[in-house]
């Protein structure tokens, strides 16, 4: 059996992310977990989300998945820090407020990257978190990610 990544415990009405979405049939359907006091994501793109050059990653797939393990990271940890184990109801949805990804060297395609993010504050609906995407052991883009919870009304 596979283990349940985040976005497993979101609700069928908005998971339908390109990014993270479970039942967006031609999407990356990424899945994040718990690693320590970090979460994790690994995801290989497909051959043809290359940038400009043929063998590197385009930027945009970059800051995609770092906005959507964001997102599934700020649910589960506003989830945890709200008393709740994952599985006993549904992860509320966070939405991104603000997204600035660095790109420090070219990503080569390829190859499983690895996304990493770390909670440094969770405040009401708000979470902020930094984020690192690695390639073949090199960090080759960072990320600093500011998540806010819908309110119920507006799901």
């Amino acid at each position: 059996m596979t283990q349940k990544g985040f976005q497993d415990y979101y609700p069928d009405e908005y998971s339908h992310c390109y990014g993270c979405g479970r039942l967006n049939k031609n999407g990356m359907k990424i899945k994040s977990f718990w690693d320590g006091d970090e979460s994790v994501c690994r995801h290989t793109p497909a051959q043809h989300c290359t940038g400009g050059f043929p063998d590197k990653i385009y930027g945009g797939l970059i800051a995609s998945l770092m906005d959507c393990h964001c997102a599934g990271t700020a649910a589960a940890a506003k989830h945890r820090a709200d008393g709740f184990e994952l599985g006993e109801k549904p992860l509320s949805r966070f939405v991104t407020a603000s997204l600035k990804v660095d790109y420090i060297k070219p990503t080569p395609a390829g190859l499983e990257l690895e996304v990493r993010a770390k909670v440094i504050e969770i405040k009401n609906r708000k979470v902020i978190l930094n984020a690192e995407l690695i390639a073949d052991g090199a960090v080759t883009a960072k990320g600093e990610v500011i998540m806010v919870q819908l309110p119920d009304e507006a799901k």
